[in-house]
């Protein structure tokens, strides 16, 4: 009887690889099919859409004076603070006087001995003049008294020019604003010795209304708009401002021109439209763009010198009744651009295309496809040319952007 477990476990030993063997030969289970990828389409659409010059800018004073020590000595006080409004004529800062107006106490005392000099050779000459008549005095002697006079003349000019400058050196210790505008920081404090190698900068004064806006445009768009880019020579500030009136009114300017808008660097539109003022004398053939400035009202002093935004100038007769798809619908290769355009039967067909203009998130077709054609806006890295998917239709959200 006790063979008997023995046995079993052998033969249970014995079927082991045998189980293995027919595991291993059992036939797999083939995984489940996913069916086609999904993706959404939008129609190519037949619409009026705002094209726009667009370009980066960047902001300045439309006057920036710099305000510097013309004479040397220790910078006593400043009367204005940092970053605020100030007022033509208003004074900024004061350099140390004393020695200044010591030296006008001397040239105004240059001056006077020089006018005493001057009366003393004048009753001099006309005494001589008298004695030469009576003969008791030779021409010499008067010729010398004339001479005298003449020099006097000149040393009381010479004393008047010092007193002048002088004068002038003691009124450049008040530091003033030429301009009305803002006062950016102070670049040297009271205290320190200014004017000593040179005319030193101490601060700098911006007019911002209006602000200037500089940018560049393309040479075929200065040639194509030319005629709202003509007569610069008229378009001082008053015309400008006149233009901001009608523009804030929602009318166009004199020239028929829209106005030019600032896109902010966050996004937001600046809420006022500005007028070009001035062309470059030249375009730059290096990059193909002529320098533009045009000019913004300003009048809460929101914008600033330095900063950077974008501009755009609403081209004309331009993208009416256009072709547009989806910015997101097209597939960049090497400067080419494709899409995918979807049939009735599933199939997707890679489509080139040519294209024009961007508009807000919508890109105008110039050919390739037609009215109508449902285009892949969402999914286009599953698609390829050929192959089956189910293609479903996008939200208005995702499939298109209303101007």
């Amino acid at each position: 009887m006790a063979t008997l477990p023995r046995i079993a476990r052998a033969c249970s030993l014995a079927l082991v690889p045998g189980a293995i063997a027919l595991a291993a030969c059992a036939p797999k289970k083939a995984p489940p099919t996913s069916g086609p990828p999904l993706v959404l389409v939008s129609p190519v659409q037949r619409r009026d859409v705002a094209l726009y010059i667009e370009a980066v800018a960047s902001l300045d004073g439309y006057v920036n004076a710099d305000i510097r020590a013309r004479v040397k000595g220790y910078l006593k006080s400043q009367t204005y603070k940092d970053g605020s409004p100030v007022k033509n004529g208003q004074r900024l800062f004061t350099i140390e006087p004393a020695d200044y107006a010591a030296a006008v106490s001397v040239a105004r005392a240059n001056v006077t001995r020089a006018k005493v000099a001057q009366a003393h050779n004048k009753v001099q000459l006309e005494r001589d003049q008298g004695l030469l008549e009576t003969g008791m005095l030779s021409q010499q002697d008067l010729d010398n008294a004339a001479a005298n006079l003449a020099d006097a003349d000149g040393q009381l000019q010479a004393a008047q020019a010092q007193l002048d400058q002088a004068a002038l050196n003691l009124s450049y210790t008040q530091v003033t604003s030429p301009i009305d505008g803002v006062a950016g920081l102070a670049l040297v404090r009271v205290g320190n010795l200014v004017g000593q190698d040179g005319p030193t900068l101490l601060t700098t004064v911006s007019q911002l209304d209006p602000i200037r806006v500089n940018f560049p445009m393309s040479e075929s768009d200065y040639i194509r708009y030319r005629d709202r880019l003509g007569h610069m020579e008229k378009r001082d500030l008053a015309w400008a401002r006149k233009q901001f009136a009608k523009l804030e009114t929602g009318e166009v300017t004199d020239q028929d021109d829209p106005g030019v808008e600032l896109v902010l660097a966050d996004g937001s539109v600046y809420a006022h439209r500005g007028v070009i003022v001035t062309a470059n004398r030249q375009i730059d053939s290096s990059t193909g763009t002529i320098q533009i400035q045009a000019l913004l009202p300003n009048s809460d002093g929101a914008l600033r010198p330095g900063a950077y935004g974008q501009v755009r100038i609403k081209r004309r007769d331009a993208g009416k009744d256009a072709l547009v798809v989806p910015e997101k619908a097209l597939i960049s290769v090497q400067g080419t651009y494709s899409v995918g355009v979807v049939g009735p039967d599933g199939k997707v067909q890679l489509r080139r295309v040519e294209v024009g203009a961007s508009a807000r998130g919508m890109r105008v077709i110039v050919s390739g496809v037609a009215e109508g054609d449902q285009v892949v806006v969402d999914g286009v890295q599953k698609i390829s040319d050929g192959a089956v998917v189910d293609a479903k239709p996008a939200p208005p959200a995702a499939g298109q952007s209303r101007d």
